[in-house]
């Protein structure tokens, strides 16, 4: 057990950094294209016949179920096989879970078209990591929206899956990145997937409960190391964290808002039709490019806290329980 306490601690901080260096790797083969394949799959077969809950449900349990199993004992093979080989292949396997590089450098290219004074071209780059309309999006709504996709996947995209990797190593993250994928896919409430997707919505609220809310006082901590508004970000996250549909979805969101001092979310067009929306936070200065380097200082500030302290409490307990 030790052995594997500290193996595990390993190969999340080694995936961490090179995540940090090399980024999200795009190829076919990655895990979670191959999770969007099968859960297309599974879409395409089950979601129009009679039941559609419970066909859901099942979906989502045989997806989950696989990405845990199938890293599961790949890894105990490798393991077997020698030490080496099987971390390395876990190193691999947290790597991809990751989302951080990703996360930054797709912020960062919106933030550079800003910074040229290309509007269309940021229209552009911000349309592929939000979902709302952005055609006609003024240069505060950019920045706004780059802002709150980058606070709000701090949580679902790179502390969350740490946390479930020290819990479980790689099979976990994987299972966790599974509900994530899912949620993504066929979680929405419309009257496409309605039913289909709602058991795979309702786990990912329950399965981020805790995740969300670490994530925000890990972003809480990192606002008082870069020395940005804690006591602002501290009143904004008590007032606002609530401030959306999903009960997670605020959480790191009200810490930044508060930090920066932004207002962020609000009325959005998506498909034409304008969604109302609370508001996060309050509106101390127009929202610019340069939030959008500041909200990327916060989430990787409050990763390598989350990590630090990661490592620190799973090798501390497995010691204190081989000691008893």
């Amino acid at each position: 057990m030790g052995t594997y306490t500290f193996v595990t601690a390993v190969a999340v901080f080694a995936g961490f950094i090179v995540d940090a260096i090399i980024g999200d790797p795009v190829y076919r083969l990655h895990p979670v294209r191959i999770m969007g394949f099968f859960i297309g799959v599974g879409d395409r077969l089950l979601r129009g016949n009679r039941f559609a809950f419970f066909w859901g449900m099942m979906l989502t349990f045989i997806i989950v179920g696989a990405s845990f199993t199938i890293p599961f004992f790949m890894l105990l093979a490798l393991y077997r096989v020698h030490f080496a080989l099987g971390l390395i292949v876990e190193i691999i396997f947290c790597y991809q879970i990751f989302a951080a590089k990703a996360l930054k450098h797709e912020s960062m290219r919106v933030y550079h078209q800003l910074e040229k004074g290309d509007i269309p071209k940021a229209r552009l780059y911000l349309s592929y990591i939000v979902g709302r309309d952005t055609q006609n999006l003024n240069e505060e709504e950019i920045a706004k929206a780059a802002v709150e996709t980058v606070a709000e996947n701090c949580s679902d995209g790179v502390i969350g899956p740490m946390f479930f990797l020290f819990i479980g190593g790689a099979p976990l993250g994987f299972a966790y990145k599974a509900v994530n994928t899912l949620d993504s896919m066929i979680g929405y409430n419309n009257e496409k997937y309605a039913w289909f997707g709602k058991f795979a919505a309702r786990l990912d609220d329950v399965v981020n409960l805790i995740p969300a809310r670490i994530s925000a006082l890990l972003m809480l901590a990192a606002a008082l190391l870069c020395k940005l508004n804690f006591k602002q970000a501290w009143k904004i996250y008590l007032r606002d964290r609530y401030n959306h549909k999903s009960p997670n979805a605020a959480q790191t969101e009200a810490v930044c808002a508060g930090a920066i001092g932004v207002q962020l979310s609000g009325d959005n067009m998506y498909g034409g039709v304008v969604v109302k929306k609370p508001t996060i936070g309050d509106p101390l200065r127009p929202a610019n490019k340069d939030d959008i380097r500041l909200v990327n200082k916060l989430m990787y500030t409050a990763s390598w806290v989350g990590l630090i302290l990661g490592i620190l409490l799973r090798v501390g307990y497995f010691t204190l329980i081989n000691i008893r």
